[in-house]
């Protein structure tokens, strides 16, 4: 499909119809019956909406954003449906919106809102003994890549906005954590999650490692790097964002696709994953933009993003983006064991914000080089 027409029709049939109270594009909250909740999905579709503002100067967009926002934050700067003590780090992806809103409104609400989840939560975040953060009070003494997207960028943003060198220290601090533990030595890939006791079901029992490299965590991770880096310039970003995207980039699949388990391309039942597939193209593209990588990983970036809108948006009147994985993570209530098979049982959906947004924000790099 044409994929300027496609981020067009999301933008109109699909974001700013949309409203706070149920949002189209948030198939957890549809699927499972789960109440309007301050949560990371919408704050992604939202970051979108506002790169997207940045580039194009569409005021319904920030308009749009304002008001999304400003439904779950009440007068005082308070979030009610935030629970600190859940100490979520899901929950902290939105503080970037915030930190933006406020730039552009200079509303209080949201610089009030942006502190609290800085100073009620990340500074009393549980951490495990080499000073990450706890990915959320359920999960203790564990690292998900995931984390490192919704609240490393935040804390770096914050640092420079709010003059608080230490949040940069930090930051820095628990990427090094990542790429000490969790990078496998022999591909460049990052391991899903990491357990400091070693004793969770889906961890290996020496290394504390879970035993697959699960697409969009990776992609979370090169998007946070992307942003950090974006902000920074920081060389150590920099190079460690380079690394893993150049390992990403030998997983492409021919058409420029990468698998739900990148390098089991063999295995019966993997499948071309959209949405990290998307946070790839948008990290390659960002990087290259950026001076990070040359020209060939842009260009990698590039056939990442056309394989998805090729051959995995049907057209439609609204287009449907398809092979989203609605969900995966390690451990909990339903004790997933991290094993290949059960990434490969997860539900797959369609138009769902994890990859609506990715599209969004990878078809805004496109248009910015």
């Amino acid at each position: 499909m044409n994929y300027e027409k496609a981020a067009q029709s999301y933008i109109n049939r699909i974001v700013l119809p949309s409203s706070p109270d149920a949002p189209v594009w948030n198939r957890e909250n549809q699927i499972f019956r789960k109440p309007k909740k301050w949560n990371y999905i919408d704050n992604c579709m939202i970051k979108a909406v506002t790169d997207l503002y940045k580039t194009c100067g569409d005021e319904r967009l920030f308009e749009y954003a304002v008001d999304f926002i400003s439904a779950y934050v009440d007068e005082n700067g308070d979030i009610p449906t935030l629970t600190v003590e859940d100490y979520n780090l899901d929950n902290v992806n939105g503080g970037k919106n915030l930190l933006y809103l406020y730039s552009k409104t200079h509303d209080e609400r949201f610089r009030k809102a942006y502190r609290m989840i800085y100073g009620k939560q990340l500074m009393h975040q549980p951490r495990l003994d080499c000073g990450s953060f706890w990915h959320k009070a359920i999960y203790p003494r564990q690292i998900w890549l995931d984390g490192a997207y919704m609240a490393l960028p935040f804390m770096a943003e914050y640092s420079v906005t709010e003059n608080v060198p230490q949040a940069m220290d930090d930051v820095m601090h628990q990427l090094r954590n990542i790429r000490d533990i969790m990078c496998d030595k022999n591909t460049g890939l990052y391991y899903h999650g990491y357990d400091e006791t070693h004793s969770q079901v889906w961890a290996d029992p020496e290394s504390g490692l879970s035993r697959e490299f699960w697409l969009r965590s990776m992609g979370w991770l090169c998007a946070a790097l992307a942003d950090i880096y974006e902000l920074t310039e920081n060389a150590e970003t920099g190079a460690m964002l380079n690394e893993l995207l150049e390992a990403m980039k030998k997983c492409q699949c021919g058409g420029g696709m990468l698998l739900q388990l990148p390098i089991r391309k063999d295995l019966s039942g993997n499948y071309p994953e959209t949405s990290g597939t998307l946070l790839y193209a948008y990290s390659a593209m960002k990087a290259g933009r950026l001076g990070v990588c040359g020209e060939d990983m842009r260009h990698s970036g590039e056939k990442a993003f056309f394989a998805v809108a090729d051959s995995f948006i049907e057209e439609q009147d609204v287009p449907v983006l398809k092979n989203i994985c609605l969900m995966a993570g390690l451990g909990g209530a339903n004790n997933r064991d991290g094993s290949a098979e059960y990434y490969l049982s997860e539900r797959r959906t369609e138009n769902d914000a994890k990859g609506i947004a990715p599209y969004l924000m990878a078809y805004n790099e496109l248009i910015r080089c």
